[in-house]
């Protein structure tokens, strides 16, 4: 396996063609007043770096799980996809990381609450490279909450 694709990851978690956080992890991100951002606690398997793990929720929470057509020439992944920006340990726990998460607008059906959360908290719960997450804050900007009636 090349150095690009290897994961680090031990077992009861390989990860896919290449790790997530060659796309998801954007430490150099700077947030808009327009993104929905998420703060995750997240407690990755053994072997699973933190930066992998935000990097993967940010992923499976948006574009990761969207399948290759050949349109995808035509959308970029960079306005639909989230991004796992910053990543702190927890203070007295072992293990545990907050993940920020920034999410576009863009992502989301205009008015429904349902669409947005089925995607920042729908299967990604289930993911296998963590063996705990819990989404710890939500901020959702005006211009989104102006779409709901």
């Amino acid at each position: 396996m090349s150095p690009q694709t290897e994961t680090k990851a031990g077992v009861g978690f390989q990860a896919g063609v290449k790790d997530y956080k060659l796309t998801y992890y954007t430490p150099e991100y700077e947030t808009k007043d327009t993104d929905i951002l998420a703060e995750f606690r997240v407690s990755p398997q053994p072997g699973v770096p933190p930066e992998e793990a935000g990097a993967a929720v940010a992923a499976e929470s948006s574009t990761g799980t969207w399948t290759t057509v050949w349109t995808d020439g035509l959308t970029s992944l960079d306005r639909y996809k989230g991004r796992c920006y910053h990543i702190e340990p927890v203070a007295g726990e072992d293990n545990q990381w907050i993940c920020y998460v920034a999410y576009p607008l863009d992502l989301f059906e205009e008015g429904s609450v349902t669409n947005m959360f089925t995607s920042i908290v729908g299967k990604v719960f289930g993911f296998k490279a963590l063996r705990a997450l819990r989404l710890e804050d939500l901020r959702i900007p005006p211009t989104y909450s102006k779409t709901f009636q």
